[in-house]
């Protein structure tokens, strides 16, 4: 996933639901082997947006475990800051908007986007990561994490 930056603004996609995780999200996708990840996020950008990312900046993983399944699925998370290009006319994975920082979350998303949101723009990076059970539809363990210039926090 890679959020794209422009001075107070990101840009978001609104997803119909028939794409699945139906709402506003930055953009994103699987990497194509055997790209590297940062190139996968790159391409997914470009893909549907129509933008050409630069100045990538990693923030963090995001992970979910179903131990039933031995399911597990990672998110890198990218934040770019400059682009070049234009935005799609009709793009491929749901209508793109330029949205200011502080109102993004009052858009409708999905609840693990909307607790990611935020760390995007704070200093450092993050690791979260979440073993959910998929009988019980709960999370039966997590570990949060903030990579600081300075120092961790963890957080239970």
């Amino acid at each position: 996933m890679c959020m794209v930056q422009d001075g107070t603004k990101v840009l978001l996609m609104n997803r119909p639901d028939k794409r699945g995780f139906p709402g506003y999200i930055a953009p994103g996708g699987k990497v194509d082997f055997p790209e590297s990840i940062v190139n996968g996020a790159i391409r997914e950008v470009r893909e549907e947006t129509g933008l050409i990312v630069k100045d990538i900046i990693y923030k963090g993983l995001d992970e979910f475990c179903e131990p039933d399944q031995g399911l597990r699925y990672m998110v890198f998370n990218y934040l770019a800051t400059s682009f070049e290009g234009e935005l799609l006319s009709n793009p491929p994975e749901g209508e793109l908007l330029w949205v200011e920082i502080e109102d993004a979350l009052k858009l409708p998303m999905q609840d693990w986007f909307k607790r990611r949101f935020p760390l995007f723009f704070e200093p450092g990076t993050f690791e979260l990561s979440f073993v959910w059970d998929e009988r019980n539809n709960e999370t039966i363990g997590q570990t949060i994490k903030h990579y600081g210039a300075d120092k961790v926090k963890i957080h239970n």
